[in-house]
C-alpha cells in the first residue's frame, strides 16, 4: 500500500518561448474519472510524444526532488511534488521498486507500468535550468507511464496497491539502465521487447535497435 498525491492540468504555455505545455498541474482535491486516455481534465500539449492509452497516467517519484534541489540549486523551490507533469506522485516508491507489467489498483482503476518517462527540453525551460532533462534521462530518474486496463473513479486518499506482480519481469531502473548502454546485449533487448506488458511504441524502438545492432555485429 502507496500513498499517492494526484495532479491534472490543462494546457498552458511556457514563459519565455511561448510553447504550448501541459506540464503544470494543480493537486487534486475531489473524486475524478480515469479512463483509458487518463484522468479527466488532464490535457496534453503535444499528443505526438504525450498522451495516449500506454502514456495514460505519469507517476513520478517524490525522492527525487532532493537529487534534482541538490543539482540544481537555484530552482530548488520550484521542485515540489508535481512539478515534473506528473499525474502521481508518491515518496514510497522508485525505478528499482516497479517492474514492467505490474498491475496496481488505484480507487476503482486498475493500472499497469508499461514504460519510462523520456524527459524533454520543456522540463529545462519551466524551471529555467540548462540541462536538467538531459540530468533526469542520465541517472535514471524518469518516473514511469502507466496504462489504465480498468477505468474507474478515484479520490484524493486512496492508495496505490500492488494487484498483480510480474515476476521475473524487469524493474523500471533494470530496463532503462540497458537501454541506455552504449552498445547493449541485443539479446538483452529482444528479452526487454518480449515482457509482457511493454508499452507497443517502446517496444518497437527496442526491435529496431535490435536490428542495428545485428547490422554492426
Amino acid at each position: 500500500m502507496t500513498d499517492v498525491s494526484i495532479f491534472v492540468g490543462g494546457i498552458t504555455r511556457l514563459p519565455e518561448s511561448g510553447s504550448l505545455t501541459g506540464i503544470y498541474k494543480r493537486m487534486v482535491s475531489e473524486p475524478l474519472q480515469l479512463g483509458h486516455e487518463g484522468f479527466a481534465g488532464d490535457q496534453q500539449a503535444d499528443r505526438r510524444f504525450h498522451g495516449g492509452p500506454d502514456k495514460a497516467v505519469h507517476l513520478y517519484s517524490a525522492r527525487h526532488y532532493a537529487t534534482l534541489a541538490q543539482q540544481f540549486p537555484h530552482a530548488a523551490a520550484q521542485l515540489v511534488a508535481g512539478s515534473l507533469g506528473e499525474n502521481l506522485s508518491t515518496a514510497g516508491l522508485d525505478e528499482t521498486m516497479v517492474r514492467i507489467g505490474e498491475v496496481w489498483q488505484l480507487g476503482d482503476a486498475q493500472l499497469q507500468v508499461c514504460q519510462p518517462r523520456n524527459p524533454c527540453w520543456k522540463i529545462d525551460e519551466r524551471f529555467g535550468c540548462d540541462g536538467m532533462a538531459a540530468f533526469i534521462a542520465r541517472s535514471l530518474l524518469t518516473g514511469w507511464y502507466l496504462r489504465v486496463v480498468r477505468p474507474g473513479m478515484v479520490k484524493p486518499g486512496d492508495t496505490l496497491d500492488l494487484l498483480e506482480p510480474a515476476v521475473g519481469a524487469p524493474t523500471l531502473h533494470e530496463a532503462l539502465a540497458l537501454w541506455r548502454e552504449h552498445r547493449p546485449s541485443p539479446d538483452a533487448l529482444e528479452r526487454l521487447a518480449a515482457t509482457p506488458g511493454i508499452a507497443g511504441e517502446w517496444r518497437d524502438k527496442i526491435k529496431r535497435r535490435v536490428v542495428g545492432l545485428r547490422r554492426l555485429a
